[in-house]
């Protein structure tokens, strides 16, 4: 959670800029002034503002894993020995099906988003690469159907 000193307010223009961006992080200046209806210089300032002030991290690419041969999306929540905490972490972060990994509070203390090629190698990465490792006391596997919303709107925090 960002602190109180760097919370930082975005005007229309800025909204309809990032939500612009998340669409298509590709899009040319002067086309993406045209859509909002800026000039292409206030459009280019304004996204070098976002920038410097770090509310846009990075441009870059989302890949369609099911097109490589990774459709299936599973959260997996562990239980965890803390002692072995940092262990788990380094352990977990280096399986090539990981994509996320977040520490969490409630049932669970660490949640990871994982891709599988398939429901038998989703079963081998669960019960033997993450559940085999130390300091893992129990997992619970959640498999994606359908991802409903993925990009975040800007309306309601727009002042």
């Amino acid at each position: 959670m960002a602190e109180l000193n760097k919370i930082m307010k975005i005007d229309e223009i800025d909204r309809k800029i990032l939500e612009s961006l998340i669409k298509d992080a590709s899009i040319s200046v002067p086309r993406l002034s045209k859509n909002i209806n800026v000039n292409p210089s206030v459009c280019y300032s304004r996204i070098k503002r976002l920038m410097r002030r770090n509310l846009i991290k990075k441009f870059t690419i989302i890949v369609d894993e099911e097109v490589l041969g990774y459709p299936m999306k599973a959260l997996v929540g562990l239980n965890t020995d803390i002692r072995q905490r940092e262990n788990i972490l380094n352990k977990i972060k280096e399986l090539p099906e990981t994509r996320v990994i977040q520490e969490v509070t409630g049932r669970f203390d660490i949640m990871m988003e994982i891709r599988a090629e398939s429901l038998d190698h989703l079963h081998k990465v669960v019960t033997g690469s993450i559940g085999q490792t130390e300091g893992i006391v129990r997992t619970e596997t959640l498999i994606e159907l359908k991802t409903i919303l993925k990009d975040p709107s800007f309306n309601k925090i727009t002042k």
